[in-house]
This record gives C-alpha cells, sequence and structure tokens, in this order.
C-alpha cells in the first residue's frame, strides 16, 4: 500500500506541506512569521509584551516552523471505525492517510509518533524517521487491539479523552498532533481537545461515513454496536423511524461541530468516500491560508455536505 501511495499521491505532495527549510506548520521554531490577535486559546507564551504595550491590545506572535519537527498521530482504533459502506471502511481510510502524511513528513528527516487506542491506550510508538518507522506504524495501526477484561468492555464504549491525556503526558515538545478519530466516544473528550490545542499545533481529522448519517430502506434489520455488542431490532422500512433517526444524527452532528469549534483545533473532515488526494491538496492549499486567520478554520472534504455522528452495523 505505501509503494502505491508513493506513486499516486506522496510525490504530488510533496513539496505542498512541507519545504526544504519552511514547512506549513507554525509553532517552535526561531524565525517570526506574523503577529495578530490574541485569542482564548493561544499560549500565553507566545504573546509580543512590547506590541501589546503600544498598541493596548494583547498580540501574539507566530513562527514558520523549524525544519526538524514532531509529528504525532492519536489514532483511534476502536470499534467504531471498522464500519464503512461499499466496501470502504473508516478505518482504512485512516490509514490510507496515515501512510501518505506520514511519509511526506518523513521524508526530510522530521519524526512522527502515534499513540494507539482500542479499548484503551495500548500503543506508544515514538517519535522516529524513515520509511521503515512509517511501515511499522502502519503494521501497529492493522494489528488486532489486545483485550481486556469482558467485565471492563460490555459497557465501556470508546472514551476519547483516555487518549487525549495520555497525548498530554507523552508528547514532550510542542509539535503537530494529529487526532485521527469518528468522534464516537463517550463525553469528556472537548476539553482535553482544547488543552492539547493550547500547547500543540492539533488537526482534528473527523472519518465518516455516509451512510451513518441516511439510515436506507433496508427492512427490519438487526444493529449491533460495534463496541458494546447491544443489538437493536428495528423496522428500517419505517419513514417515520429514518425521520427520528436522520433528526437525532443532526443534533449530535450539531454538537459535535460546536466542540470541535471552540476547541481550538483545525478540522479536516475525511470521508469514505472521498478521493485521498483531493482532500489533501485542498488541505494543503488551506494550511497556507492559515496565518492570515484568527480563529481555527474547519477543513472539510467535501463542501456543503453533512457529516455523520451515529454508528450502526448490520
Amino acid at each position: 500500500m505505501l509503494r502505491q501511495l508513493e506513486f499516486t499521491v506522496i510525490r504530488k505532495l510533496d513539496g505542498l506541506l512541507q519545504g526544504d527549510y519552511r514547512t506549513l506548520w507554525r509553532g517552535a521554531g526561531v524565525d517570526l512569521a506574523d503577529l495578530r490577535e490574541y485569542q482564548a486559546h493561544d499560549d500565553v507564551r507566545h504573546i509580543d509584551w512590547n506590541v501589546t504595550a503600544r498598541v493596548q491590545t494583547p498580540h501574539v506572535r507566530q513562527f514558520h516552523e523549524d525544519r526538524d519537527m514532531n509529528a504525532w498521530f492519536l489514532l483511534d482504533l476502536s470499534g467504531s471505525v471498522d464500519f464503512g459502506s461499499a466496501g470502504v471502511t473508516k478505518l482504512a481510510v485512516a490509514t490510507r492517510f496515515v501512510a501518505a502524511l506520514a511519509r511526506v513528513i518523513t521524508r526530510h528527516g522530521n519524526r512522527v509518533g502515534a499513540l494507539l487506542y482500542g479499548q484503551r491506550v495500548h500503543g506508544v510508538l515514538p517519535a522516529r524517521t524513515g520509511r521503515l518507522h512509517v511501515l511499522e506504524l502502519l503494521q501497529r495501526m492493522q494489528a488486532p487491539a489486545p483485550a481486556t477484561p469482558k467485565a471492563a468492555d460490555e459497557t465501556r464504549g470508546t472514551r476519547l479523552a483516555e487518549l487525549l491525556h495520555a497525548a498530554e503526558g507523552s508528547i514532550p515538545r510542542r509539535s503537530v498532533v494529529f487526532v485521527v478519530s469518528d468522534f464516537i466516544s463517550q463525553p469528556g473528550w472537548a476539553p482535553a481537545l482544547g488543552r492539547l490545542a493550547r500547547r500543540h499545533d492539533v488537526v482534528a481529522v473527523r472519518l465518516w461515513d455516509p451512510l451513518e448519517m441516511d439510515l436506507p430502506d433496508a427492512g427490519l434489520v438487526t444493529l449491533q454496536d460495534a463496541e458494546t455488542g447491544e443489538q437493536l431490532f428495528v423496522d428500517a422500512s419505517s419513514p417515520a423511524f429514518r425521520a427520528r433517526y436522520a433528526e437525532l444524527a443532526e443534533e449530535q452532528e450539531a454538537a459535535l461541530r460546536t466542540q470541535l469549534a471552540t476547541s481550538g483545533a483545525d478540522v479536516l473532515e475525511l470521508a469514505t468516500d472521498d478521493d485521498l488526494l483531493d482532500v489533501l491538496m485542498r488541505f494543503a492549499d488551506l494550511r497556507k491560508q492559515r496565518a492570515r486567520l484568527k480563529t481555527p478554520r474547519r477543513f472539510p472534504a467535501t463542501l456543503q455536505r453533512a457529516a455523520p455522528l451515529t454508528e450502526t452495523a448490520t
């Protein structure tokens, strides 16, 4: 897979996400890139007190990132990401995304690391460089997560906050952090994502499948929770049931968008039917405009398309 991506995606991206001595990421470098007004999610250590005193409004400094940078992938590999329509799962999409981006980053000597979460945080891959390291990361993504005692799993579900808390203590220096998840999780992850975004350059990569938002007319079906195993027998041919399903999905979608928008992280939406190269090139183009924005911006994979929050499997 990595060899195929190197020919179809990575070579076209190389030079867009980073150059020989500059990247699109801003943060812990030494060369000043810009000044802008202080926002609630900014690190107070970056306040330029001289400018603040002159204009009487707090301003923060932004820097060109050093060529030697670290990127971390926080990977949600819980049961819900193993869902997808048309034969493509969210896990497969996530694997291709991580493979392409990790290889682009490491081609110039930068390092990538990862934290892996299944039913708990079960793996930490230290930040290193090189093609073999990327292959190891992909292999770890495909390996089944270690099982936990059944009693602990029955009602547990995904707790994304555990992954974000682990990242706070595991990433020692300011880095670019990609949180790759469908964000189908128990509550409590939003404050942790906000704290992570105040210290690091965080991009929340939202995985979703169109089938999650719009339940098809499939007749009598048994839906099973991919993580807890709970089953529910429903009549999907009922227009009233499908309308209620869509209503609940929209409500949860609105709540998730609000949480992501207030976290301070940028958001890239990645659907199972998207073209990976098109998404990444659009992301690179929008990232160039990032310095001119005062607040984080969403980077939707496809404009004006709703994204899901509910998860079912037949």
